[in-house]
């Protein structure tokens, strides 16, 4: 396959960031999931999306490891994790991600945990299974079984990786992330972004796209007491956030939903200034 184009910056960004991790390669059950550390303080879990990795988090992880140990797993099936199984199903992503944090951290070991769009998914689960999970905020979070406002068609990058086409699958990148992640047009999507969905499209190997339309999402949150913060951009293609924003607390008032402008579905990434100031806030449990 060919490799993702990017500026210097961007590359050089992302392996500084990298290079500062701690690695962890935990066992379950003869297969392994990587771990990411960064920083010291109350452990703090991110979750990326489908079609992600730790990468979804490379504006967010600093900023928040500054007064947190944050710990960042790419998912079971994608990036430097092995296959989550032959079974596309939430518990074969769910499972090992507990079982293996828990060896990392304790079992009981209080924790917040953030999740980003399939990994928002993901996240309340595993609150509504792990006791311990304290503080809880959902980005843009897939599951919650309402209407989506797609935005255009995606174009078929398999075929220019196929192809070994560099220049069309950054076209096609470029292109999806402006229908479908960012409320940017395509010429204004800078190339770290390209890259960073390019290297995480590449390693994708399970499936998401099912159980992220399925629903589930409000059931695992239901009988979760403690609060949690749904933040949705204003432009995600994939939910009506105004409409979320008056029907969810009526059904969860435990659950505060807010929404950010100038921010689509990756919303950490297009708005990460602002969305690095209300985790922290959230999390250090701030009105």
């Amino acid at each position: 396959m060919p490799a993702p184009l990017a500026d210097a910056h961007g590359v050089m960004e992302i392996d500084r960031l990298d290079a500062r991790s701690t690695r962890h390669r935990v066992d379950w059950e003869g297969r392994h999931v990587a771990w990411r550390r960064f920083g010291s303080g109350t452990p703090l879990v991110l979750l990326h999306g489908g079609h992600g990795s730790w990468m979804h988090w490379i504006r967010n992880i600093e900023p928040l490891a500054r007064a947190r140990e944050v710990w960042v797993p790419d998912l079971p099936g994608y990036g430097d994790s092995d296959d989550a199984g032959t079974a596309d199903a939430l518990h074969a992503v769910l499972t090992p991600v507990v079982a293996t944090l828990d060896r990392l951290v304790g079992r009981d070991t209080a924790i917040d945990v953030a999740g980003f769009s399939f990994g928002g998914l993901v996240a309340a689960h595993l609150a509504s299974q792990r006791p311990g999970v304290e503080r809880l905020a959902l980005l843009g979070p897939a599951g919650h079984g309402s209407e989506r406002r797609p935005r255009g068609e995606l174009l078929d990058w398999k075929r220019a990786a196929a192809a070994g086409d560099a220049r069309a699958l950054a076209r096609a990148m470029r292109h999806n992330l402006a229908m479908h992640m960012l409320s940017a047009e395509p010429e204004d999507i800078d190339d770290t972004a390209v890259d960073l969905h390019t290297r995480s499209c590449l390693r994708t190997r399970f499936r998401s796209k099912g159980l992220s339309r399925a629903g589930g999402l409000l059931g695992a949150l239901e009988h979760r007491p403690e609060p949690t913060l749904m933040l949705w951009g204003e432009d995600d293609v994939t939910a009506d956030p105004v409409s979320l924003m008056s029907s969810v607390p009526i059904h969860l008032p435990q659950c505060r939903v807010e929404v950010l402008r100038g921010a689509g579905h990756w919303l950490q990434y297009e708005q990460a200034g602002a969305v690095n100031l209300r985790l922290r806030a959230w999390l250090d449990d701030r009105p």
